[in-house]
């Protein structure tokens, strides 16, 4: 039987981390499925976008194992609209010579339960459809597919379609939102 992999340190991100991150999201950008950028981002931006998220009181961790940055997740607003300041949506990228030890499972509960704390009620994900890993991880999470929107990118030669996912967070819509944490 093999034996399983050690568990990553989930946290908080910082500054330091910023590098690793743009390692992990450029080889993406350049080999994977699952991002529509086409150019990395600059360490500059990536720095901005990570302070914006923080000054809102939205999620951005990573996942460290060994003293290394292995994945991180985050998520920003759904939409820019008041009336949907309590859906955010998200987004996970873990290290290539990582992917299938379970970082994204450590990840994914920890953005869950930050968002709930800090008053969400939706969790949305984008997801391409050839992603199957990341498909199977988000509904072992509860989230269910809402749809699929077909030839939305163009990357690699070829049109690609992207999943629609949702879960509830904390009562959902079952009941009417407090304030956000801020």
């Amino acid at each position: 039987m093999l034996d399983k992999p050690p568990a990553a340190f989930v946290r908080p991100s910082t500054e330091a981390d910023v590098p690793a991150m743009i390692a992990i999201y450029t080889h993406h950008i350049q080999h994977g499925i699952g991002d529509y950028e086409i150019e990395p981002f600059h360490p500059d931006d990536l720095k901005r976008r990570r302070k914006t998220m923080l000054k809102r009181r939205l999620p951005h961790l990573v996942a460290e194992l060994d003293g290394q940055v292995v994945g991180y997740a985050y998520a920003v607003p759904f939409r820019k609209r008041p009336a949907y300041r309590y859906t955010v949506k998200h987004s996970i990228y873990v290290h290539h010579l990582h992917l299938h030890e379970g970082i994204g499972r450590q990840l994914l509960p920890a953005l869950i339960d930050a968002c709930g704390v800090a008053g969400y009620r939706q969790m949305v994900a984008y997801i391409d459809s050839a992603n199957t890993p990341s498909l199977q991880l988000h509904e072992a999470f509860g989230f269910e597919r809402m749809g699929e929107l077909r030839g939305v990118g163009y990357k690699f030669g070829h049109w690609t379609n992207t999943v629609l996912l949702q879960r509830a967070l904390g009562d959902g819509a079952a009941s009417l939102p407090g304030p956000l944490a801020r």
